[in-house]
């Protein structure tokens, strides 16, 4: 294992301030986003210590560490973690060979960029208007930026949050 990349998410209690999310949604996000990231990464980390070093890319979000939007807490909570999280054990295991990033994209081809009811056209459109970019990220520009940060030209890249939001975060 040279290289792993923790892609966990779930979205959960949209509409919900911090007082009126609900704790079952508040505790799935948690479970998902967050310590389902931590139990990879430390395997990953015990794997890559006694084989040399590698890179670590966690996925995460541009809302919560780097946008807010009302209404969203508790997804924007637990990728602020995952944010968190990726510094700190980067710092961590830097000494240890292993390089630890993240990415985190904006709206993107996924179904969690859709809103209820939504069809991609709509989206689209949508988009056009809330993206400073104008459209969402394609799957193919945030694998990309995964693969950047997992290989060797990102080789002083340590604790980086790369954010692909087409200018949101901006």
């Amino acid at each position: 294992l040279d290289v792993a990349v923790n892609n966990a998410g779930i979205f959960r209690g949209g509409g919900h301030s911090a007082a009126d999310l609900p704790l079952e949604d508040w505790q799935a996000l948690l479970d998902v986003n967050v310590t389902g990231v931590l139990h990879a990464l430390r395997a990953e980390v015990a794997h890559m210590r006694a084989h040399g070093g590698g890179a670590i890319v966690n996925v995460s979000s541009n809302l919560g560490a780097h946008v807010r939007v009302p209404g969203l807490f508790g997804y924007q909570v637990s990728k602020a973690a995952v944010s968190a999280l990726t510094r700190a054990a980067a710092l961590d295991h830097v000494g240890d060979g292993i390089r630890i990033n993240a990415v985190s994209p904006g709206a993107a081809e996924s179904t969690m960029s859709l809103r209820p009811g939504e069809t991609e056209a709509e989206r689209e459109v949508r988009m056009k208007g809330e993206s400073p970019l104008g459209r969402i990220s394609s799957a193919a520009e945030v694998a990309a930026a995964v693969l950047y940060l997992a290989s060797d030209a990102a080789g002083s890249a340590v604790g980086t949050d790369l954010v692909i939001d087409g200018g949101a975060a901006a």
